[in-house]
């Protein structure tokens, strides 16, 4: 049996309900979605660290949150082009491909795969998928990943590539039934639409709908998503949660 098998047999993910976003940056000053970020995260003992993906010109696969890196639109672009500019620490950008590598290197935390839609098209958005899930299956990660994205169609395409694949949607609109309904595990939506829409955190429960819920970065908010039993908090202040679970005993 491979390495990599033995490792993944081996994944017992941090029992707590913590997920850095971007990484755990914010503390040390790190670069977001950085490989410093994620290490960090890994290293405070966070269940999950989220990552954000876009394809490029030349269907390179990047870590990055917005849509345009060192002045460039990113799918418009080449790696090459687009790497020339060095993040803050000195690391290059992140491809996807080193990212996953590095992620898979520990068994604590899952990484949270977060799949940006395409500014192009629907159909770009589709082909990214694409490239994403024959990534994680080549590189045999997908004990891992949980996929999250904004746009739908993208889950239900990882979902037709790789069944049973951790998805959760972003957008908000739509109710727990309607994703249980497509398979859809998780509801991860912003902290307003939860505080708008309350019935959805006990009707997902019910269904066996997972809860995230995101960026939350108060203590007042962080106790009050606490309190609703989340499985998971997704925010920029990692180590104030730690701490308001610590005091809470969870």
């Amino acid at each position: 049996m491979s390495t990599k098998k033995n490792t993944a047999a081996s994944l017992s993910f941090a029992p707590n309900i913590v997920v850095a976003h971007r990484g755990a940056w914010k503390k040390n000053n790190l670069p977001e979605n950085s490989i410093a970020s994620l290490k960090e995260a890994v290293r405070i003992g966070c269940t999950g660290s989220e990552f954000d993906v876009h394809l490029t010109a030349d269907d390179s696969l990047v870590v990055n949150h917005d849509a345009h890196y060192a002045g460039l639109t990113i799918e418009k672009s080449t790696y090459a082009e687009l790497s020339a500019t060095k993040l803050s620490n000195g690391e290059m950008l992140p491809t996807v491909y080193h990212y996953l590598k590095e992620g898979m290197q520990q068994t604590k935390t899952m990484m949270v795969l977060e799949i940006k839609p395409s500014t192009i098209s629907k159909e770009r958005g589709q082909y990214l998928a694409e490239k994403v899930v024959t990534l994680v299956k080549q590189l045999r990660a997908e004990p891992w990943i949980m996929y999250i994205s904004f746009d739908y169609d993208i889950l239900k395409k990882i979902l037709e590539l790789q069944p049973g694949a951790k998805t959760a949607y972003l957008n908000g609109e739509k109710t727990p039934e309607q994703l249980a309904a497509d398979k859809i595990w998780g509801v991860d939506y912003h902290y307003a639409v939860f505080k708008k829409n309350n019935s959805w955190i006990a009707d997902a429960q019910k269904l066996g709908v997972n809860l995230n819920v995101w960026t939350v970065n108060n203590a007042e908010d962080m106790e009050w998503f606490i309190n609703n039993k989340f499985d998971y908090i997704t925010t920029n202040e990692p180590e104030l949660l730690f701490d308001l679970i610590d005091k809470k005993g969870r």
